[in-house]
C-alpha cells in the first residue's frame, strides 16, 4: 500500500516535470531536430515484431578506439539523459499497406504486422520503412528511419538466447561501482568481450552451413538508452546481429523501476517462444543475475524445446546452488554446463553437432589471448 501511495504521487512529478522540460525545449529552441530509433525485430514468415523511440537527437554518432574517456562519458550522459517525444503518430509501410500506431508517454512505439512471404532457406533480414507523422518544429524535415526485422530460415535447426552484462562483456554487474565506471568510461571498441565469444557465437549462428543459419535474440536487463551502444559494440566485435531485448528503467504507474530483472526476461523470451513455435533453443546467461533460476522457470514450461544451458560462472557467485540447477535441469533431461570459459561450451557444443569442429581452434585461441 505504501509503495502504491508513493508512486501515485512521484509519476505525475516525473511526467511532469517531462512535459515541461519538453515545452522548454521546444519554445527555447532546445530541440532542434528529432529523430525515429526502431530497435531490430523478428518474426516469421506471417508476421514481424518491432518496437521503437522517438527521440531529440543529439547528435551522439560512432565511437572511435582513441576516444577519450571524457569523450565517451560525455555521449552517455546524453544517452541516459534523453529526451523522449510523447504521443507522437509513427507509420511503417510494409507489402504496399501502411501501418499506424501511438506513441506511448516516454515515446516508445511498437508494431506487430502481418507478413506474406515465401520461406527462405536460411536466416534473412526484412527492412522496412517508419516515419513520424508529426510536424513538432518550425522546419522540420521529414523523420524516418528503417527498421530491421530478422527472420530465421527453413534451415534453422535451433535459436540461441543469450544476456549480455557478464555473459558476453564483463560488466562487474555484480558490483556497482565497477559497473558504474565501465558503462560511462567506456565505448563499444574499448570494452571488449570475453575470451573466445565472438568465434563460439559466430560459429553457433552459421552451425555446419557456413551461412547465417541460427538467429540470436539477446536479452538484457540494460536499459534502452544503451541500444546505440549496443549494437554498435555487436558490430564492432563481430557478434551475429539480432533483436536486443533491453527495458526501459524509469519510474512507471506501478512499479519504480519499470518490470524486475526476471519479470522482464521471462516475458521476452516468452514472447521469442510465440512468435517461433518451429524453434529449439540453446540458452546462455552467467551466474551473477539469476539467469540460470530465470531459464529453469522457462524450461519446466516447455522443456523439450530447450537443447542445453550454458552459464559463465561469476566468481561472486554461489557454486552450490548452481550445482542444485544443474541438478534440476538434469532432471529434465537438460545438458546444464556452468564454466569460466567459453571454450568449454564450444567443447560441449561441438561434440553435440551444433557447431563446426574446426572453428575450436580460433576459438580456444581467443580464450587464451584475452585477459578475461
Amino acid at each position: 500500500m505504501l509503495k502504491k501511495a508513493i508512486l501515485r504521487l512521484l509519476y505525475p512529478l516525473k511526467r511532469g516535470f517531462s512535459y515541461a522540460k519538453l515545452q522548454l525545449g521546444l519554445k527555447l529552441g532546445l530541440i532542434r531536430s528529432l529523430m525515429l530509433m526502431p530497435y531490430k525485430g523478428f518474426g516469421n514468415e506471417e508476421e514481424i515484431y518491432f518496437m521503437g523511440r522517438v527521440l531529440r537527437d543529439r547528435g551522439i554518432g560512432l565511437s572511435a578506439i582513441e576516444d577519450s574517456r571524457f569523450r565517451n562519458f560525455r555521449k552517455m550522459y546524453k544517452r541516459f539523459m534523453s529526451w523522449e517525444i510523447p504521443f507522437g503518430t509513427v507509420s511503417a509501410r510494409i507489402g504496399g499497406q501502411t501501418y499506424q500506431t501511438r506513441c506511448d508517454e516516454e515515446g516508445y512505439f511498437a508494431f506487430r504486422l502481418p507478413l506474406r512471404r515465401e520461406p527462405s532457406a536460411y536466416s534473412h533480414v526484412l527492412s522496412l520503412r517508419v516515419q513520424l507523422e508529426d510536424k513538432l518544429l518550425p522546419s522540420q524535415p521529414e523523420v524516418s528511419a528503417t527498421a530491421y526485422c530478422y527472420i530465421p530460415g527453413t534451415k534453422s535447426q535451433f535459436g540461441i538466447i543469450s544476456d549480455i552484462d557478464d555473459t558476453i562483456v564483463p560488466t562487474g554487474a555484480t558490483r556497482l561501482w565497477e559497473m558504474l565506471k565501465t558503462t560511462f568510461l567506456g565505448n563499444a571498441h574499448t570494452r571488449l568481450p570475453f575470451g573466445g565469444v565472438a568465434p563460439f557465437y559466430r560459429a553457433l549462428s552459421q552451425g555446419h552451413a557456413h551461412e547465417p543459419q541460427h538467429p540470436f535474440f539477446y536479452v538484457s536487463s540494460s536499459p534502452w538508452n544503451l541500444y546505440d551502444f549496443l549494437t554498435e559494440f555487436l558490430e564492432a566485435h563481430r557478434l551475429p546481429l539480432g533483436p536486443l531485448m533491453l527495458r526501459d528503467l524509469g519510474i512507471s504507474r506501478e512499479q519504480f523501476i519499470a518490470g524486475s530483472h526476471e519479470a522482464h526476461k521471462l516475458q521476452q523470451i516468452d514472447h521469442i517462444f510465440s512468435l517461433h513455435r518451429e524453434l529449439d533453443f540453446l540458452l546462455i546467461g552467467d551466474s551473477g543475475q539469476k539467469d540460470a533460476e530465470i531459464y529453469w522457470r522457462v524450461a519446466q514450461r516447455d522443456p523439450k524445446r530447450i537443447k542445453a544451458v550454458y552459464i559463465r560462472h561469476v566468481k561472486a557467485a554461489k557454486t552450490p546452488e548452481m550445482e542444485r540447477f544443474r541438478e534440476r535441469f538434469a532432471e529434465l533431461g537438460i545438458p546444464f554446463l556452468l564454466s569460466e570459459t567459453t571454450e568449454a561450451a564450444a567443447r560441449h557444443a561441438a561434440a553435440a553437432g551444433w557447431i563446426d569442429p574446426e572453428t575450436l581452434t580460433e576459438i580456444s585461441q581467443t580464450c587464451r589471448e584475452s585477459r578475461h
